[in-house]
């Protein structure tokens, strides 16, 4: 198994910060690297719940992507399992800390092969998720 793993820190509550992962609406603004957007077909945030989404590439290609949230413990975890191609299980992680929020990160590939291949996208990926919904937090916040 290969396993990508970053985190970061959002100057805003768990709560806040799970708040944006927890609202379809949000989800779909803030989901995936910079440039992409989102058309949520199914979005079922409930243990179980189905996933079926289409990312659209500033290449204008469409990724279609199935998944299944395997986990959702509110408001400190989510696991989701990408059932489509490349397969892999994401556990994103809240934890409270003095100055808001560590958001942690972790991608398991069961494969080492795929996660070579998906290396050089998923690494940079990952951060420009955290980029986004750092951005949505905000954004939000200014909103309040």
């Amino acid at each position: 198994m290969t396993t990508f793993n970053t985190s970061r820190e959002i100057p805003a509550s768990v709560e806040q910060v799970f708040a944006a992962i927890n609202d379809p609406e949000r989800l779909a603004r803030w989901w995936g690297p910079a440039g992409f957007t989102n058309t949520f077909t199914v979005c079922e945030l409930v243990t179980g719940g189905r996933w079926s989404f289409i990312m659209h590439g500033p290449d204008g290609k469409n990724y279609p992507n199935e998944c299944i949230f395997a986990e959702l413990e509110s408001p400190a975890k989510l696991l989701v399992q990408h059932v489509s191609e490349p397969k892999f299980r994401l556990t994103i992680g809240l934890t409270p800390t003095p100055a808001g929020t560590l958001v942690s990160w972790s991608q398991a590939f069961d494969n080492p092969d795929v996660a070579s291949q998906v290396e050089h996208i998923v690494v940079p990926a990952n951060e420009q998720n955290l980029d986004r919904l750092s951005a949505e937090i905000a954004r939000k916040q200014d909103d309040d």
